[in-house]
């Protein structure tokens, strides 16, 4: 056995048995893996699926981790893990195949609903009525993402999440959550993906933090066709790493390295590996080597086109397979023949398998099919002669389909609506019926979960007004802030909030001020520099119960992480048809911040990468406080967007500054008028505001409109009944030219079709194409000011009556 780096001397070193009985289980399981793998291949290539990529090769290392993971353990891992989940119990051969078909319905694929192609695994952590089950009695498997490496940053979140159990004694009520933070993170990666900053990043954060996270690297030599020496230093993951292995003296990692095709070998170091992490808290790393991938990446390709014939050879001789049957026989656990036996039947009960899931797809689809001929022909037998043809052929051609998808039949039944557009309605009831039906019913399927649905979602989260009275003192906002989170966590402590200088100085506005002192650094505390693993801690936590705050220090440096809040966060409820969730909040500041990659209004980029959190955009601390009221209240992800120069501005205490919420999507008015609406948001609504005072001054009557959430955005249209009113608008954003704008416009102007009640053009004042150079002066020329704002909305009126507005600058 490979294994390099011995076990602590204190750690528990279990008894591996290999009874006859396991081994040959173990024998079913990989030959079912390997038989799913094969059969999957060749239904894409039959046309029956659209794409296939498979964990052949890897299925001895799988099985060994899956006998170390326990109840309550997590996973984190990526699309070549089959036969840990089949090895689980976690997925079966049915469910294998009905998400290789893309089949919605989760009774047949409980982990994504056939929104994920095949090999994205996930566990269902929330019951139908989106309430948390009880994730210690239950294996549990992180929903997971195509992008490489995207899964690290949520592994480390998993892992930490048991320290937080395990030193926290606060959080010892949340049993079904954990038990004492026993709880090992279990993640999966390709060697080639290791090459990635995010993998990196997060192994080193849990070095420092020492969290129990049992990473696993498989190893088959390549990636796509790139091979190793390409990817990694030295050829070998396992040798990069040796600086992270702990010592006597100084904590690390502990460092493992095994050979794929050695099943006693592997099933020791899993085991000791695993009772490690979860016994004394630390991280360890099992570099999986010498393994193979037979079928090559995936169906986009075959492998013979880019591995030598030498590589090829080798791979055929250590195929981990025929190995574990060599290595049964040589021990005289089976015989050659029940080995023969089981095989046989692994075949034919993936071949059944595959079978009822095929049948099960097309029959759930049958139905629908055959009411959509139904409808054409009911539609022919009371048309004119003339169109009966054109009806005929579009019947008969979607009755020929051999394998018809849902969108044959809208298709069909949508051109038979064009033929009859000049028939009466009548004639087409039939067909606008099956589309009424049938286009909600596929919204269900595809368009659903982007939130929350059930009752625990922020938008059902009351309004609760600030409260003030004589004695309500006026303070620097920061302070509101203050006393905001103070009370957060003082009431729940679920909550914890990590950042970079979060901690010790209270954050660099001091909004956190005293509190790691007041409540530990498990409940405030400081992070490094590494933004991706900082939500990646938060999202791993909200997926166990906790209800983390995670800090980006300013805005511009969500660029670093904005693949993480993309991929992972934003989908995670819509990927699983709502079967997990992670509430987390993002606290970050920006607008009106100085200096190219400080200018901190990167909104466009922000609000279209990720649908599925909420983003906030408060005008003072005193909404950003009600803003995170609400945000724990329910339980959806956001990003609160505070602006940076209202920090020391003066803002009246509320007294119920820990119960007063602020609903999400209901814009507010901050000073009417009856002439021209302005929409903004955040700074740009003190720059707006002076801009209306300078347009009352020469007879424009302006209401200002504040946004305060960018998604959802303003649900009620209290934007189309300004506009109704004013009939003008002018949108006034930070963001480059295009971007927040653009998203504002669209939603104003065609989602509440608002363009019925202009009088004038829309108008859109932006910043330069430019990001900001350092200085007031820079700030002033690159980014709306007042004179830009009461320029534009100038001008509109200058269009309609100039002799009332004569022009400015212009005879």
């Amino acid at each position: 056995m490979m294994q390099t780096t011995s076990i602590a001397k204190n750690s528990p070193s279990p008894q591996i048995g290999f009874g006859p009985e396991a081994v040959r289980n173990d024998y079913r399981v990989a030959c079912e893996s390997r038989h799913a793998s094969l059969m999957g291949r060749k239904e894409v290539f039959m046309g029956k699926a659209k794409f296939g990529i498979f964990g052949d090769g890897k299925e001895l290392a799988q099985i060994a981790m899956a006998k170390a993971f326990r109840k309550g353990d997590f996973r984190s891992g990526y699309y070549r893990d089959q036969t840990f989940m089949f090895a689980l119990g976690e997925l079966t051969l049915e469910q294998y195949f009905a998400q290789l078909y893309a089949h919605p319905d989760l009774a047949y694929e409980p982990a994504t609903g056939g929104r994920c192609m095949n090999g994205h695994f996930a566990t269902r952590s929330l019951d139908e009525q989106g309430n948390w089950k009880d994730l210690t009695q239950q294996y549990n498997s992180s929903a997971d993402v195509s992008c490489t490496a995207g899964q690290m940053p949520r592994l480390l979140g998993l892992a930490f999440a048991s320290k937080l159990y395990r030193q926290n004694p606060q959080l010892q009520y949340l049993n079904e959550f954990s038990v004492n933070g026993n709880e090992v993170a279990f993640g999966t990666i390709g060697n080639a993906s290791t090459s990635e900053g995010l993998f990196f990043e997060a192994i080193n954060a849990a070095g420092v933090l020492q969290v129990p996270m049992l990473m696993s690297v498989w190893d088959d030599g390549y990636g796509i066709s790139v091979p190793q020496e390409y990817h990694t230093t030295k050829g070998d993951i396992y040798k990069l790493l040796q600086g992270f292995q702990r010592t006597d003296r100084e904590p690390g990692f502990e460092l493992f390295q095994v050979r794929g095709w050695d099943y006693e070998a592997l099933c020791e170091t899993y085991q000791h590996a695993a009772a490690t992490c979860r016994h004394e808290h630390v991280p360890a790393l099992i570099h999986v080597c010498e393994l193979t991938q037979p079928q090559g990446h995936s169906t986009s390709g075959s492998h013979e086109r880019y591995k030598p014939k030498d590589r090829l050879a080798w791979e055929a001789e250590h195929d981990c397979l025929p190995r574990f049957r060599a290595w049964i026989l040589q021990n005289n656990l089976a015989t050659a023949d029940e080995l023969d036996k089981i095989d046989q039947q692994a075949k034919l009960l993936v071949a059944e398998a595959k079978a009822r899931a095929w049948n099960s797809f097309v029959d759930s689809m049958r139905g629908a099919h055959q009411e959509a001929v139904q409808a054409i022909s009911a539609a022919e037998s009371v048309i004119q002669p003339g169109l009966r043809p054109q009806l005929a052929l579009i019947r008969e051609e979607l009755q020929r389909t051999i394998h018809p998808l849902r969108l044959d039949g809208v298709k069909a039944v949508k051109k038979a609506v064009r033929v009859l557009r000049a028939e009466p309605v009548g004639h087409r009831k039939s067909l606008l019926q099956w589309l009424e039906v049938n286009l909600a019913a596929n919204s269900r399927r595809f368009n659903s979960h982007l939130f929350n649905e059930s009752a625990s979602s922020a938008l059902q989260v009351p309004e609760i007004k600030a409260e003030y009275d004589d004695h309500s003192l006026v303070v620097d906002g920061r302070e509101v802030l203050l006393a905001a989170f103070d009370a957060m966590l003082a009431r729940d402590p679920r909550v914890f909030a990590i950042g970079e200088d979060v901690g010790k100085i209270g954050d660099v506005n001091q909004a956190f001020a005293g509190m790691q002192a007041k409540y530990g650094e498990l409940r405030v505390g400081d992070t490094g520099i590494r933004e991706s693993t900082i939500i990646g801690q938060g999202i791993g936590a909200a997926l166990r119960g906790l209800r983390p705050i995670t800090e980006i220090q300013y805005l511009d440096y969500i660029y670093y992480t904005i693949q993480t809040l993309s991929d992972d966060l934003a989908c995670l409820s819509y990927r699983t048809v709502g079967g997990q969730k992670a509430p987390l909040i993002i606290r970050s500041r920006g607008h009106r911040l100085e200096g190219i990659w400080h200018s901190g209004s990167p909104l466009g980029m922000i609000i279209n990468a990720v649908r599925g959190i909420h983003v906030l955009v408060p005008r003072n601390m005193t909404q950003a406080a009600g803003m995170y009221n609400t945000l724990l209240l329910g339980d959806e992800p956001g990003l609160v967007i505070e602006c940076l120069n209202g920090y020391r501005l003066k803002e009246r205490m509320p007294n119920n500054i820990g119960e007063f919420t602020v609903p999400l999507g209901v814009p507010e008015v901050i000073r009417a008028g009856t002439d021209l609406t302005i929409v903004t948001y955040g700074s740009m609504c003190r720059i707006v505001m002076e801009a209306a005072a300078m347009l009352q001054e020469v007879g424009i009557s302006t209401e200002v409109i504040d946004t305060q959430t960018l998604l959802p955005f303003d649900l009620g249209h209290r934007i189309l009944a300004s506009i109704k009113k004013t009939n003008r608008v002018v949108f006034a954003d930070e963001d480059v030219p295009g971007g927040a704008s653009a998203y504002l416009l669209q939603q104003v102007i065609d989602g509440q079709q608002a363009y019925r009640y202009l009088d004038s053009a829309p108008v859109c004042v932006s910043a330069k194409a430019h990001r900001p150079p350092y200085g007031s002066d820079g700030d002033y020329f690159s980014k709306p000011n007042a004179e830009d704002v009461f320029e534009a909305a100038y001008t509109i009126f200058h269009e309609t009556d100039p002799t009332r507005f004569p022009a400015l600058y212009t005879e």
